[in-house]
């Protein structure tokens, strides 16, 4: 059961929108899909609980009795939001079960400085470090034939991770999200142009 962590301290870098478009992907491939929201804000959840019933579904998180959350039976892909300002324990913890982050990143000066720290410490724990989880970033709200992309891709090279594409600007994404909705829930003559930027990702996320 692939389990798929998108994460970065840094607040308001896009990870509710990967989040949320990734399980829109998965369910929409007919896929036993969760989405976990370990935000105490709940972003994720609560765009769930008003998702409408009559598209492809993504469950959330289970309980037990004893309080301990669990995916509900049959799950068979789980991507995980995480909130702004993830400590280093909650970190550890989400790795045990991770198989893949993915780390959204802003390509302004300010957005890469406050994410080095966490990409060199994520870098150093065992399981990252062996490669038994992959590390990949996505570029947030940006042009790729800019010179900010251009700035992004040097600093993710010097740290040895991949840059699985460029999400670009768009009122789509704000707007879907309004509506509980995904890219894979209209129309892809719609959303043409950011369907193909995911396509990178989504080999990633697939191997």
């Amino acid at each position: 059961m692939p389990v798929i962590l998108v994460a970065n301290p840094k607040g308001g870098v896009g990870k509710s929108t990967l989040s949320t478009n990734l399980a829109g992907y998965f369910a929409r491939q007919g896929l036993q899909t969760m989405l976990g929201d370990t935000d105490k804000q709940q972003s994720s959840r609560t765009w769930l609980n008003l998702r409408p019933a009559t598209l492809p579904k993504i469950n959330t998180w289970g309980t037990e009795d004893n309080g301990m959350v669990r995916p509900p039976k049959g799950v068979t892909h789980i991507v995980l939001d995480t909130p702004a300002g993830l400590g280093e324990d909650q970190l550890k913890d989400l790795l045990k079960i991770t198989d893949k982050i993915i780390v959204p990143l802003q390509p302004s000066m300010f957005d890469i400085l406050a994410t080095r720290h966490f990409l060199e410490e994520l870098a150093k724990h065992k399981s990252v470090r062996e490669g038994r989880v992959s590390v990949g970033v996505v570029g947030m709200r940006v042009d790729a034939r800019t010179h900010a992309a251009e700035q992004l891709q040097r600093f993710v090279e010097t740290l040895g991770l991949p840059v699985l594409g460029y999400l670009r600007d768009t009122q789509n994404y704000v707007q879907l999200a309004a509506h509980s909705l995904t890219l894979w829930d209209v129309a892809p003559s719609r959303v043409e142009k950011d369907l193909t930027q995911w396509e990178t990702l989504l080999n990633w996320v697939r191997k």
